[in-house]
């Protein structure tokens, strides 16, 4: 709108004007002063006095730009100031000059006083040239003549968002800035390469380069792909194919001073240790040196270096780009042959990420038509390879499937290849057939709001009675190249930029709407793929270290199986496998120099994106569960492929898992036959993790009962039968068991009373088996398990009575003596807890320790049962307890109440108190005594001050214990006496002691 208010002056080459941004609720109105010089329809500069610092444009420039382009004959247009200067007489120059002055007298004086001064001396430098300067003419023919760029601020802004390290969106701006010089290059504006050549100064001035080359870290994700983008437009400017050769000279210069440098970042993203290349082609021989697997030092800028090999005068290359109707000559000459196909269509017979690059490079510089026909050949070379690959295949097929494997496939895969040849050429055609398209859509930036519509556009080369169009082409080459069976990349980044390749490429394919023409090619491509043997990663045979094809697979899967279920059935249960994680063994020919890689150590197999292949594979079975819901021999064949290619036991519990969800939908009847392929899965995964660590096992078990118990009562007998394949008896006991017995079980299968002793049954058999194979864990839960059933009962008692003696904790033995005491078994509790309190031991200082409580319930137990219980029992807390504290609370507690009130059947309690004086109390007594003497010497051994008073209300607790007897008041006299005499030393002390206790 700013343009609406635009005020301007056209003289000769040079326009200039106000421009006024209206006035807001909050703001003035304000007028700049804009000044632009053009030159053959570009402006060569730009001032404004907003004093805007960007590399684009400002508002007020454009506004002004845009006013004189809309507006033209709201001007007058007027002629160069030197030639209305040149109209003048000498009065009309002498008025025009002091007018002029005048006006701006106070800016202009001083220049007009030296002016003249250097004009009326005859030796001054303006004297020595001819003619005067004139801002308002326009350049010579002879000059270079480009838009305007404001290089330092080009170089501030790639400054700053470099150094704000992929945050703040700066990614986003250094791509909308490869973005602009794509454009450039497409307008065939001399000012690209220059703008890619200030990028590209400061990318190499980063600081980070040289940090991470001294750390020999790798640089982010989001920097190594800017980097590659960088790299893969210089490829594109070196293949300009009307650029200058001394241009492309000083490129070449350029790029290579930038690439010798160490910082100069690697194209596979690895700083350090240079691995064996297997990228890369080799020579096929047997004797070869270690040093030959060593690839050269490949940086971000080598393929464009590279390019200066290249050039655009080959005759046969010059006839393709430039017309339609280019087929096989009549006569064809020996040497024409290998440039034509059957039908007489032109091939382009050139390494194809290269030929790519060529189509990349005619597109980015604004040749589309030339990039399409170059297109159109490349897939023609690619279709006849592709037959020539089967009709090999079919000689050698035998010999492959008997071997099981294969050594040949492609060393360069063009997924993930720097030049993105795939993608290139689907740009390109994709295109040539965008609706309403009114911008040029970026080979680096397709983050648009909506998808792009496509409609099919006949192929312009094509026979007359063809029906081929660019999308069906765009198709099908896509297909093509991802197909295509290649090796895994060295290193990290090169794996990743793989996976990240092959999900733009699909995400472009699912933009394509399939209709019956799409279908046919899809069905076409997928047979040959199928059938393509070494040549395709979905043939019969693969490399060991071929690319996997999940993703792929899930694509081909989804978009083929509404029109041939068969074939895509077929297809991904072809994909399904993974050969690397599958043979131990190096398989392939070892004595090709590029297959060597499969026995380096330390790269066995050093796959790092394996886990996000691993989620993939897994994610393509999940598709085809889904799919085949309620076709039980699909489904069948579906889980065999699983339980034969994924080797995660995670992967497998998260199949089980959709399973089991897809086949029990909330608002519909549940699919039996998935129900029954979840719960396989799930005692697969039972079976890979039972001797294994695995954090969410615990969770596995509980689900895999909950499907079970989803199955019915066969499943449940079934797992509680096998239950020592499936889980340890700790989980076979208090998960399993448990809950299939369980009251929710019972209701949610609505089990009649056999059924619920058939489940009972097996259970119980289930925990006496736990039992004596891991009583210490179990021996409690069979307990529990076996409660309504007598004998089974008392052989879990037996159990855990035969156990004791072993290898039970005293912890272990008193939980289950107090279940025996709930249960009303409390004669069969005491015995327990005997058992336990002879594998216990108290020390003097343990006075908080978690079995004191056990302690005190095992002596209230005895002394509940009667005389003769306690009189067993306190023997051996004497020997197992040696804490002064707690020994005289046991002492307390027995004086308290008379022993035998817990009515036994046929025993008597005499209702009288027990004496300390008499057994079995005065033993307890004694041992509680001497245990307060002995805490108390070891207490005193190393008391520091701070203590003393706690010290003291330990010995007015002792004394309470040393009164119980009659003597009581003596024997601890003499015990305070010789505390006195031995720890006299301690004076502060003792002075309390004797204020205490005399």
């Amino acid at each position: 709108n700013l343009y609406k208010h635009t005020i301007f002056v056209s003289l000769g080459f040079h326009l200039s004007g106000t421009v006024t941004e209206p006035a807001t609720t909050s703001e003035p109105a304000v007028t700049y002063k804009v000044a632009i010089s053009f030159d053959r329809c570009k402006i060569t500069s730009v001032t404004c006095g907003c004093g805007n610092k960007d590399i684009f444009y400002c508002a007020h420039v454009v506004a002004l730009s845009l006013y004189r382009i809309r507006k033209p004959d709201q001007v007058k247009l007027r002629l160069p100031i030197s030639e209305t200067l040149f109209q003048m007489n000498r009065d009309q120059l002498q008025k025009f000059i002091q007018y002029l002055i005048t006006a701006h007298h106070t800016e202009v004086l001083p220049t007009a006083q030296k002016l003249a001064d250097e004009i009326l001396s005859s030796n001054s430098e303006i004297n020595q040239v001819n003619g005067a300067p004139d801002p308002t003419a326009g350049a010579s023919i002879d000059d270079e003549n480009c838009w305007h760029l404001d290089e330092e601020q080009v170089k501030e802004q790639v400054k700053l968002f470099l150094s704000q390290g992929g945050y703040y969106g700066s990614g986003k701006q250094l791509n909308s800035m490869f973005a602009k010089v794509r454009e450039m290059l497409r307008m065939r504006d001399s000012n690209g390469a220059r703008m890619l050549t200030l990028i590209t100064e400061q990318f190499m001035a980063d600081p980070r380069l040289t940090l991470w080359r001294q750390q020999g870290t790798s640089m982010t994700d989001k920097c190594r792909q800017l980097w590659d983008e960088l790299g893969a437009l210089w490829v594109c400017i070196i293949l300009n194919p009307h650029c200058k050769m001394e241009e492309k000279s000083c490129w070449l210069q350029q790029l290579q001073k930038w690439s010798d440098l160490d910082v100069c970042p690697l194209e596979d993203g690895n700083y350090g240790h240079e691995l064996p290349n297997i990228t890369n082609a080799l020579p096929q021989n047997a004797s070869h040196s270690p040093d030959s697997l060593s690839r050269p030092r490949r940086t971000v800028f080598t393929r464009a270096i590279e390019g200066r090999e290249l050039h655009w005068q080959d005759s046969h290359l010059q006839r393709i780009i430039s017309s339609d109707t280019y087929t096989a000559p009549a006569c064809q000459r020996e040497s024409e042959r290998l440039l034509f196909n059957s039908r007489g269509q032109p091939l382009w017979l050139e390494h194809v990420p290269t030929a790519c690059a060529r189509v990349d490079a005619l597109r980015s510089h604004g040749y589309p038509k030339e990039a399409l026909r170059l297109t159109v050949a490349i897939i023609n070379t690619l279709r006849l390879q592709q037959q020539r690959q089967l009709e090999i295949y079919k000689h050698q097929k035998k010999e492959l499937l008997q071997r099981g494997n294969t050594t040949i496939t492609n060393l360069e895969g063009w997924v993930g290849h720097p030049l993105d040849p795939i993608g290139c050429l689907f740009l390109t055609l994709t295109e040539a057939c965008r609706l309403n398209d009114d911008g040029y859509l970026e080979l680096s930036d397709l983050n648009e709001s909506r998808p792009p519509v496509y409609q099919h556009v006949p192929v312009a080369a094509d026979c007359p009675n063809s029906s081929e169009s660019y999308l069906s082409l765009a198709l099908e080459v896509a297909l093509m190249g991802m197909g295509q069976q290649r090796v895994m990349p060295e290193g990290l980044y090169a794996q990743d930029k793989v996976c990240r390749n092959e999900e733009q490429l699909l995400s472009r394919l699912q933009e394509l709407q399939l209709d019956s023409e799409l279908v046919q090619i899809l069905q076409k491509q997928c047979i040959l793929l199928l059938e393509g043997g070494p040549f395709s990663g979905l043939g019969e045979v693969i490399h060991r270290e071929s690319v996997p094809m999940h993703t792929f697979a899930k694509y081909l899967f989804s978009a083929l199986l509404p029109h041939d279920p068969d074939l895509s059935y077929k297809l991904a249960l072809r994909a399904m496998r993974l050969p690397v994680l599958e043979n131990s063994t190096t398989t392939g020919d070892t004595s090709h120099p590029h297959h060597m890689v499969s026995v380096v150590p330390s790269r066995y197999p050093r796959w790092f994106t394996l886990g996000h292949l691993e989620s993939q594979q897994c994610e393509l079975a999940s598709t085809m569960l889904t799919a085949a819901k309620g076709d039980t021999l699909r489904l069948r064949t579906i889980l065999e492929a699983i339980q034969k290619h994924i080797h995660s036991s995670s992967l497998i519990f998260k199949l089980a898992q959709d399973a089991f969800k897809i086949a029990t939908p909330t608002d519909s009847s549940t699919d039996s036959t998935l129900l029954n392929v979840a719960l396989e899965l799930g005692l697969q995964v039972m079976r890979m993790t039972l001797s294994t660590l695995n954090w969410r096992r615990r969770e596995m078990v509980r689900w895999l009962v909950t499907c079970a118990t989803e199955v019915g009562v066969r499943a449940l007998v079934s797992i509680l039968q096998s239950w020592y394949t499936l889980f340890t008896p700790t989980e076979a006991t208090s998960i399993v068991a448990a809950t299939a017995v369980s009251h929710t079980t019972i209701l949610r299968l609505s089990l009649d009373y056999p059924q619920r002793e058939e489940l009972a049954s097996c259970a119980r058999t289930l925990a006496l088996q736990c039992a004596m194979k891991d009583p210490q864990s179990c021996a409690l839960s069979a307990l529990t398990l076996c409660e309504k059933d007598h004998i089974a009962f008392e052989a879990a008692y037996q159990i855990a009575i035969d156990a004791a003696a072993g290898g039970m904790t005293h912890s272990q033995l008193f939980t289950i003596a107090r279940y025996m005491e709930l249960r009303g078994y409390p004669l069969r509790a005491f015995k327990l807890a005997s058992l336990a309190m002879s594998h216990l031991n108290l020390a003097y200082n343990q006075d908080t320790h978690p079995a004191i409580n056990d302690v005190l319930w095992a002596c209230a137990l005895s002394h509940s049962l009667g005389k003769n219980e306690l009189a067993a029992l306190i023997p051996l807390v004497v020997k197992s307890v040696h804490c002064a504290t707690v020994l005289s609370d046991i002492l307390r507690r027995c004086t308290v109440t008379a022993p035998g009130l817990a009515g036994i059947p046929g025993r008597r309690s005499s209702g009288k108190l027990m004496s300390t004086d008499k057994a079995p109390l005065r033993q307890l007594l004694d041992a509680t005594i001497n245990a307060y003497i002995n805490t108390t010497h070891s207490r005193l051994t190393h008391i520091s001050p701070r203590h003393y008073g706690e010290f003291i209300e330990f010995l007015s607790k002792a004394r309470e214990t040393f009164l119980l007897p009659q003597d009581g008041h003596l024997q601890f006299a003499q015990f305070i006496d010789n505390l006195k005499q031995i720890y006299k030393g301690k004076k502060k002390l003792m002075l309390l002691v004797r204020e205490r206790f005399g």
